[in-house]
């Protein structure tokens, strides 16, 4: 059940964000603008869940190293800020590339 319900959100994300690009991409009036709106929606709404979940799973990483040693907060809060900021990174870099798509 765990499992569907995971599915049924990746599903629900993907679709949800795809009709604000099909909006353009209908007033164009061609096949290669909405193929183009569907692949930038599925750009970001992927690149979005991977973050997020990326980042979930760091934050779980460096909390379970902080709770079995309290001494190593201080080593650990720099690499996970660093990794965070990657993460952050390559999702915005996925948004760029979705209004690149878009808007072509």
């Amino acid at each position: 059940m765990k499992n569907f319900s995971r599915f049924a959100l990746i599903v629900a994300s993907v679709l949800a964000s795809a009709p604000a690009f099909a909006q353009e991409a209908a007033a164009q009036g061609s096949w290669g603008g909405e193929i183009r709106a569907i692949a930038a929606a599925l750009a970001i709404g992927l690149a979005v869940i991977g973050g997020a979940s990326a980042q979930g799973r760091a934050a779980a990483a460096a909390n379970e190293g902080i709770g079995r040693n309290p001494q190593s907060a201080e080593k650990l809060f720099t690499p996970l800020i660093l990794g965070l900021a990657l993460i952050e990174f390559q999702t915005i870099m996925a948004f760029i590339i979705a209004i690149i798509l878009a808007t072509k």
